[in-house]
This record gives C-alpha cells, sequence and structure tokens, in this order.
C-alpha cells in the first residue's frame, strides 16, 4: 500500500463514515477504493465490511431503547439474520474471484436502485399504533424472518442496499414508527455483518492494513457526519449516492465485461 493508496482509502473512508451517518450508502466508495487500489475483489468486500462495521455497531447501541421488548419478534429475526449472513458470507468464499467480478457491475446497480427508490418501495403512516406482539399471527411473523432470512443472505454476499430491503417488510410488522423499524433495522444489520466478519477473518481474506486504516477513517467521517447532519439536505445526499452509484456501475460494467 503506497502513500498516495493510503491516502484514497482513507478520505474514501471519511466520506463513507460520513455518508452512512447522514443517508446511508458508504459502501459506494469503501468497495470500489479498495478495488482501485489493488485489493482482490472478494476481499475488498470482505474488507470493506470491516471498516463500516463499527459505525453500523455504534448505531445499534444507539437505538437500544427503541427495540421491541418482545422476544417473539426479534428473537426469530436475529436468528434468520445469523443463519443468513454466515450463508451469505460461505456463498461469497465459494464464488470464483471471475465470477464475482462479473457479478460486481448488477450488484452495484441493484444496490443503486434499491438506495434510489427506498422510500417509494416502502409507505409507512407517520404513525403507526403499537400492538401487543402476542396478536400478531404466526404466519405474519413466518414471513418477515423467510423474508429477512434472505435478505440476509444478500447482505453477508455482498450487502448494498440491504437496509432498504429490510425497511421494506419490517412495515408489515406493527414496531410503532420508523425510529422502532430503524432500531430494528441497525441490530440486524449489524449481527449480519459482524458474523459475515467472523466468517472473513477465519478464512483470513482481509486485509487488515487497509481495513484498519478505514475503519478510522469510518469513524472519524462519522463522527463529523452526525455533528453536521442537521445541516445537511438528505435529499441532496442521497442523491450524491446514487450518481456515484450509477457511474461506478458503468465503470465496472465496462471494466469486468
Amino acid at each position: 500500500m503506497s502513500l498516495t493508496e493510503a491516502i484514497l482509502l482513507f478520505v474514501a473512508a471519511i466520506i463513507a463514515g460520513a455518508l452512512n451517518s447522514v443517508a446511508g450508502g458508504g459502501s459506494f466508495f469503501t468497495f470500489p477504493a479498495l478495488l482501485f487500489t489493488g485489493v482482490p475483489a472478494i476481499a475488498a468486500n470482505a474488507t470493506s465490511t470491516v471498516a463500516v462495521w463499527p459505525g453500523s455497531l455504534a448505531s445499534a447501541t444507539a437505538y437500544r431503547k427503541r427495540l421491541p421488548r418482545s422476544p417473539r419478534i426479534l428473537v426469530p429475526l436475529l436468528i434468520a439474520s445469523i443463519a443468513g449472513g454466515l450463508t451469505g458470507a460461505g456463498l461469497l468464499l465459494q464464488t470464483p474471484e471471475g465470477l464475482f467480478l462479473r457479478l460486481i457491475p448488477f450488484l452495484f446497480l441493484a444496490a443503486t436502485l434499491f438506495f434510489a427508490l427506498g422510500k417509494k418501495i416502502f409507505r409507512y403512516p407517520a404513525s403507526l399504533e403499537e400492538q401487543s406482539c402476542a396478536e400478531l399471527p404466526w404466519f405474519l411473523i413466518a414471513l418477515v424472518v423467510l423474508l429477512q432470512f434472505v435478505t440476509s443472505v444478500y447482505g453477508g454476499f455482498f450487502g448494498g442496499g440491504m437496509g432498504i430491503l429490510m425497511l421494506a417488510f419490517l412495515t408489515l410488522l406493527p414496531l410503532g414508527d420508523i425510529h422502532a423499524m430503524n432500531s430494528v433495522k441497525t441490530l440486524l444489520g449489524t449481527a449480519i455483518n459482524g458474523v459475515a466478519i467472523a466468517a472473513f477473518v477465519v478464512a483470513r481474506i482481509i486485509y487488515w492494513p487497509q481495513g484498519i486504516l478505514m475503519l478510522i477513517g469510518a469513524v472519524l467521517g462519522g463522527y463529523g457526519g452526525a455533528h453536521y447532519a442537521q445541516k445537511l439536505n438528505p435529499a441532496k445526499v442521497r442523491g450524491f449516492v446514487v450518481v456515484v452509484g450509477t457511474a461506478m456501475s458503468a465503470i465496472f460494467l465496462w471494466k469486468f465485461r
């Protein structure tokens, strides 16, 4: 890792951390930066996950008071997240490098579409009246758990736009409001990435010098982003991320076609 590459990775991580604290989409910067500095694609995906995970963990801690108290919802979702995250990470580790390179443009394009259309994919009332979890039919919980498992497999494999997908089907549950849904989404996302990282550590595919450098940058960017978040227009930030995601999709499609 040269000094120029280190600077690029650090700056990309700062931007990613700041974006994640405001609108999400940080992996649109960390993953390509690692690729452009010569890290192999699968290792870049794993290292990028390491770089942004502490911010996700911090958010989960901050949201802990908004989590539903009943284990009837949370425990099955956590189990599905852990199982799906491990499955997705296992699939990634078994995927040939060349095949993953060819998948990158389409994974990035899908993630960009999820990010861009997120608010149109799911609709939630301004205020939902929280119901007793005991009143929820078992088939509804089973459906959401199944959707969470599928999303977790995708999250362990790549993960871009994963949060949007989780918010989309969490609206099926009477969690109260968007903040409560975000609390569940953040906890589940942290679990998915956490078990994926564990699999990547065991497989020894993480580039630790780059990962630690980017982790520090992401933490600094997240702190600064959280501090100035109220001064930024979230719509413009999301628009910027969508433009970057679209451009990266086109670049990767041209490079790895």
